[in-house]
């Protein structure tokens, strides 16, 4: 593996976001991820970012910030998607990204970070668990359509 940077995301990122997310997803998500990142680029405080290695995209990540949102108290942070390529796995991408994208929330002003984690995919809690996430004060609830 080579250098990990990890950067701003791109528009010309896309393609390769598309890549991993299918991979680690196990489907194709048409044009989900591109409409995604570029929705997050315009609308968003928080920046997505990527992870590069030997020039190509490795990782991305992409999150919110919103005030008083769901009820909850001051500026609170959101860590919507995340995904690593397979060959880069277990390799710190993942950690990368996320202190990354967490130290730009705290410097504008967030006080939490939420995510949303399949509750039977220990390996994902266990990740989130490492880098200190708990279980928070809100609970997901569900309508099938």
């Amino acid at each position: 593996m080579g250098t990990i940077k990890i950067r701003m995301m791109r528009e010309e990122d896309a393609p390769a976001i598309k890549e991993i997310g299918d991979q680690i997803l196990h489907t194709r998500q048409r044009d989900y991820w591109s409409i995604k990142a570029q929705s997050d680029r315009a609308r968003c405080p928080v920046p997505p970012y990527v992870a590069e290695a030997d020039g190509r995209i490795v990782g991305f990540i992409m999150g919110d910030a919103n005030e008083g949102e769901y009820g909850m108290p001051g500026l609170i942070g959101w860590i919507d998607a995340i995904g690593v390529h397979p060959e880069y796995q277990r390799q710190g991408v993942a950690r990368m990204l996320v202190e990354t994208m967490t130290a730009f929330m705290h410097k504008v002003g967030v006080t939490k970070v939420y995510t949303l984690v399949n509750w039977r995919d220990a390996e994902m809690l266990g990740f989130f668990d490492k880098l200190g996430f708990i279980p928070g004060d809100m609970i997901n609830l569900e309508l099938k359509v």
